[in-house]
């Protein structure tokens, strides 16, 4: 029987970026992945022959850090590839462009609002950027390391001055509509920046519940508001090598059953993993990246739970609101009023038809106005396409995991149609272009990525279920109540995204 410091089940960024660590450190580590691919929602998939994209389609604020650590740069991914803008698509063609932190397609106002605004919200960014690659202490019998770091950032926040501190704890928990109303007058441009505090969320403009958590985490990246022109393939392949390199032993194909769960000295203790073939593999650390419901109530079981933990973990919010669309194009497409559609491209007129179409969704619908963000990934990667022809890579939001009626394939195309028809609107030369089209429901990510829900971060990134309570007291840290288990997946802070965050800080946490 073989045997290794340490066992990290999933091999998605956040797995194989926390193995990188261990290894590098001397460790013998095994990462093993229930697929046949690494990358989790990140992994290339093939949905037509020869086209291929993934279900986190863009990167917008990859850790630097963690980048250098790992020295991607040499295993092919470029962290400074230039961004792309982001394009308020209206249907009148007055197209919104915010690019470099310059914005066009407004009036002066909202212009020089604009400005305002983007330096107010990148200071607050910056002030609790630090914090994202370092484990939040709990509160209570704290060590002094851990005083140091709370008073680390209330020094941050002193720095930042009376007004701005004031301001910052005004709008932390305001919601993105007030926030929004509060500073902009054109309509598409509220709907615009209010989109990076949405995205993969159960939230809507008027939640009363802290997207600006999210916002926040979505701008440490280098550019604000914008994503980058390099491929999500290329980093994924990249944190593969580098992984491969590091001495990391990767076994894919190889779904966990369960998490052995032995007597320690102190309490209960991870002593290794079960396979569905039978195997066990024994370990000093086992170290999961997958969701806390998934790793808890499926791969522990709640008979080594005490039962307040298990209520807690049951309660977590983690339904997935977002849907993938994906379509194979025999050509690239035209935007109407666009030269190219080179970027991220934002459909959603208002702020009310995004409130609207999260209200569908709270009740069972699907809204019959969707709201997507767009981009065309084989512009900078030829090998996601044949030669000349092009991929369409959409997130819809607000699409229920449970349809009232259910989700049958009369629904499924339908919904497609519509999907199409609302792209056409933008784009009038579409329909004639596509070979294929795929519709992935929240439902479908559960099903083929194994996460719960389907929800990107593994559970919803609130004030509640964030920083020091991420994914709830007794398990974040990155510590569980199993001795000898830990998490590293974007249930834990600072949470989901293509950011390597969990599994750069469950990696120091182990370390020690």
């Amino acid at each position: 029987m073989h045997r290794y410091n340490s066992i990290i089940i999933g091999a998605g960024h956040n797995g194989m970026v926390c193995a990188n660590y261990l290894a590098r450190s001397g460790q013998k580590v095994l990462l093993l992945e229930s697929s046949d691919s690494v990358g989790g929602l990140a992994s290339v998939r093939e949905f037509h022959p020869e086209f291929k994209t993934s279900i986190a389609h863009s990167i917008s604020y990859f850790s630097e850090k963690v980048a250098r650590d790992l020295n991607l740069k040499k295993h092919g991914f470029n962290l400074d590839a230039a961004p792309l803008p982001t394009i308020g698509l209206s249907a009148d063609t007055n197209h919104i462009v915010l690019q470099g932190g310059r914005i066009s397609g407004v009036a002066n106002d909202d212009e020089q609002s604009y400005g305002k605004y983007l330096e107010l919200i990148q200071r607050f960014a910056n002030m609790v950027k630090p914090f994202w690659l370092q484990t939040v202490p709990p509160i209570g019998n704290n060590s002094l390391p851990e005083i140091m770091s709370y008073a680390h950032l209330g020094m941050n926040m002193r720095l930042m001055g009376k007004a701005d501190m004031r301001e910052f704890l005004r709008i932390l928990t305001l919601p993105m509509r007030d926030l929004m109303d509060e500073n902009f007058d054109n309509e598409i441009l509220k709907a615009m920046l209010s989109w990076d505090g949405l995205i993969g969320s159960k939230l809507a403009p008027r939640s009363p519940n802290h997207s600006l958590i999210t916002l926040l985490l979505r701008m440490s990246g280098p550019t604000a508001h914008q994503v980058s022109s390099a491929s999500v393939k290329t980093l994924i392949e990249a944190l593969h090598s580098s992984a491969s390199a590091s001495g990391v032993e990767i076994r894919t194909g190889a779904p966990v059953a369960e998490i052995v769960i032995g007597d320690g000295a102190e309490g209960l203790l991870a002593t290794g993993v079960k396979l569905d073939t039978g195997e066990q593999i024994e370990a000093d650390c086992v170290i999961s990246s997958a969701d806390p419901k998934k790793t808890f109530l499926d791969l522990v079981g709640v008979q080594h739970l005490e039962i307040g933990f298990t209520n807690r973990i049951r309660r977590l919010r983690a339904d997935g609101y977002v849907a993938k669309f994906h379509l194979a194009l025999k050509e690239l497409p035209e935007f109407s009023g666009l030269d190219s559609p080179d970027g991220r491209l934002l459909i959603a007129p208002d702020m009310d038809v995004i409130e609207f179409a999260y209200d569908d969704a709270k009740y069972g619908h699907c809204s019959m106005v969707p709201v997507m963000e767009i981009v065309i990934p084989s512009i900078h990667d030829e090998t996601l396409a044949p030669a000349g022809q092009h991929v369409l890579s959409a997130h819809v939001m607000y699409v229920p995991r449970y349809l009232q009626g259910g989700w049958d394939d009369q629904v499924r195309e339908a919904y497609t149609q519509l999907l199409i028809d609302t792209i056409a609107k933008y784009a009038p030369g579409i329909r004639e272009q596509i070979l294929h089209h795929e519709l992935l429901i929240p439902a479908d990510l559960e099903r083929e990525y194994g996460v719960t829900g389907g929800h990107w971060h593994h559970s919803e990134l609130s004030l509640d279920q964030s920083l020091m309570m991420r994914p709830t007291y007794g398990a974040a840290q990155y510590q569980t109540p199993i001795g000898g288990l830990h998490l590293c997946g974007a249930g834990c802070h600072p949470g989901g995204g293509l950011m390597g965050g969990a599994g750069h800080n469950a990696a120091q946490e182990i370390l020690k």
